[in-house]
């Protein structure tokens, strides 16, 4: 471990028992030291995620070093009597586990300090199989606890640990977990971190009247709620639980961050620490090799250059935000507030819903980690005709709305659903949170209330498009990616939605001619496609390019030309199994057009980074090229 700049050869290997009431003199001094010791390894790597530019999570890994410092001595002092892995609900806190690895000898020290790096195998949530050490995905929030269950009853008589967390807490698979764990009387014990943060707030403000403690209790379980920062507190919740029968929450109540200047309380400790706050903390503690190691990161930068798209770059899921409070300014105040309603999923500042927040209070409604019952709310809100609820979350989560999508259709309902981050771009949480299957939105029946499905190409078309399509019945679901997009370009250099451009829902559109097939993209893939199109241009090969902004709407002018063409390639993040391309394919064949067809899709798990996802997929100009170039 001497190649990482913080000493973790120093961390004391003690051993605790279950049947032990108190620490020795001597357990507590290690455990203090230890949580010390991690608390620092833990600013600093995270910190290295913050000076690479791919961010990452420090405030939920940090609170919770001293419950994994006790749960780590007794595994090693009672293995026979644990499951000894730290199954955490939140993934955000993979810091632990790589840690832990480390501790454990399963992972090189050094090897921290590439935490979120692109092919580091060190991505944002824990992926079983991918990181050495780590034992569990995590998946996203709420999908640990019901898992655990299933591990409880797979290990009759041996204790499960869960950490868990005041924000996971908010997700509907906890309650029927809580439940099952009740009811089975399953030897479960969780952990829970509550300091009332979550990213876009505190919850005690925007769940008032919500209790982590006696939902848990309301539930059935006992509830061990004490000071997460008293050590000699925590281990004696902590050996209670584990001596009584059934599943028992210990709940350590803690400000995030706790001692951390500039952090510690508030929601920024929720992301990862700015590297100006953690060489102030280092330094302050003494760790100046880690304070220094810091300071020679260098952000990796893509030196690429896309032909065919203007130097100027915006983020869609902030347009959105910016979109949308315009229109919303031709409202009246009595208007809007009939009419509309929007809906947070605690994820405000991440899908442009601030804008809205910050510009109509009035009609905004912050509420916590529950995308089912939030898109409900807002669907429930646009079941009359001349209303609309406004709705958004990331991409990923799109999958658990799926039967209130369906509810939402069988109810006539309207709304307006952004979902940010969609596809892989800059996603160096990795896997999990691809947001790849988006196509899973449009499940109704052909005679269906109408659902349409919006993928624009860069900021003018998102403005463009949202003009259009605010206020219009149905179902609407309109996508955007973490990553900023430049602007496409016409031919003439101009930019292509500027001017008179008119979004027409469901028209598909040329960006580029070609005599010798088509490439047929959206989102954030449409700038790369266009850039391998003007690429293969100059070396002869007349390629042309569709934008196919309204996803799930069949233009038939645009098939028909596309279909009589010797080629077709479709270009897409979405999921290659679920994409538009195993639409499109079909689509062609029912209308008797038979090109040369293949398409790109997302396909292998990811490699975490940020724009190195593509390459990594093959979906990168370069890929795309070669793809089409393919005999």
């Amino acid at each position: 471990m001497s190649n990482f700049p913080i000493d973790l050869g120093a961390y004391q290997r003690i051993s605790l028992k279950p049947n032990q009431q108190t620490l020795t003199e001597e357990q507590r001094a290690a455990l203090t030291a230890n949580i010390q010791l991690c608390r620092d390894a833990l600013v600093f790597f995270t910190a290295t995620g913050a000076a690479r530019g791919v961010g990452g999570h420090t405030g939920g890994p940090y609170d919770t070093v001293p419950e994994v410092m006790i749960m780590d001595a007794l595994f090693r002092g009672a293995a026979e009597d644990f499951v000894p892995v730290f199954f955490d609900e939140a993934g955000h806190r993979v810091g632990t586990q790589y840690l832990m690895s480390v501790l454990n000898g399963e992972l090189a020290a050094e090897r921290l300090t590439e935490y979120r790096a692109a092919h580091s195998h060190l991505p944002g949530h824990p992926e079983l199989g991918f990181t050495p050490g780590v034992k569990f995905s995590s998946g996203r929030l709420g999908h640990m606890w019901p898992y655990v269950n299933g591990v409880a009853m797979a290990n009759p008589g041996k204790i499960v640990f869960c950490l868990g967390s005041d924000g996971s807490q908010q997700e509907g698979n906890d309650a029927e977990a809580a439940r099952l764990a009740v009811a089975q009387n399953l030897n479960v014990k969780l952990i829970i971190d509550d300091n009332d943060v979550t990213i876009a707030g505190h919850p005690s403000h925007y769940l008032k009247g919500c209790s982590t403690a006696k939902t848990l209790a309301g539930h059935g379980l006992t509830v061990l709620e004490g000071d997460g920062e008293d050590l000699d507190d925590v281990f004696k919740r902590i050996i209670t639980a584990i001596n009584t029968p059934g599943p028992v929450a210990v709940i350590n109540h803690r400000k995030m961050c706790p001692g951390i200047v500039g952090l510690e309380g508030s929601t920024h400790g929720h992301d990862v620490v700015s590297v100006k706050v953690a060489l102030d903390y280092l330094e302050s503690r003494g760790q100046t090799a880690a304070a220094e190691f810091l300071k020679t990161i260098q952000a990796p930068k893509n030196d690429a250059v896309f032909l065919g798209s203007s130097d100027k770059w915006d983020a869609n899921r902030n347009v959105f935000g910016d979109a949308a409070v315009a229109i919303l300014g031709r409202l009246s105040q009595e208007e809007r507030i009939a009419k509309v309603r929007v809906i947070d999923t605690d994820l405000e500042g991440s899908c442009g819903l601030k804008k809205i927040h910050d510009a109509y209070p009035e009609i905004f409604v912050s509420s916590g980690i529950m995308e089912r019952g939030n898109f409900s709310a807002a669907a429930g809100f646009g079941m009359e005709p001349g209303k609309q609820g406004i709705f958004a979350t990331f991409s990923a989560f799109l999958e658990m709305t799926i039967s209130e999508i369906t509810m939402a259709r069988l109810n006539n309902s309207n709304v307006l659903s952004h979902y940010s981050h969609s596809g892989i771009d800059d996603m160096a949480d990795n896997t999990c949170h691809f947001g790849l299957n988006n196509f899973f939105a449009d499940n109704g029946l052909d005679d269906g209330y109408d659902t349409k499905l919006y993928f624009p190409a860069d900021a003018l078309q998102m403005k463009a498009c949202l003009e259009t399509i605010f206020f219009n019945p149905g179902l609407r679901f309109i996508f955007s990616t973490r990553a900023k997009v430049p602007m496409i370009l016409d031919s003439n250099g101009n930019d292509f939605f500027g001017g008179d451009y008119k979004f027409v829902s469901g028209k598909d559109e040329v960006i580029r001619e070609g005599t010798q097939g088509y490439i047929v993209s959206f989102g954030e893939a449409l700038y790369r496609s266009l850039d391998a199109v003007e690429r293969l241009k100059q070396q002869g090969v007349d390629v042309g390019l569709i934008n196919k902004p309204t996803l799930n709407v069949v233009d038939e002018d645009m098939l028909a030309k596309i279909g009589k063409s010797p080629r077709v390639l479709v270009v897409e993040a979405f999921n290659r199994k679920t994409g538009l391309g195993s639409r499109m394919g079909t689509w062609l064949l029912e209308r008797g057009y038979s090109p040369k067809y293949s398409h790109l899709g997302t396909h292998q798990e990811g490699c975490g980074g940020l724009w190195e996802q593509y390459p990594h997929q093959g979906i990168d100009p370069a890929g795309i090229m070669a793809s089409f170039l393919k005999a």
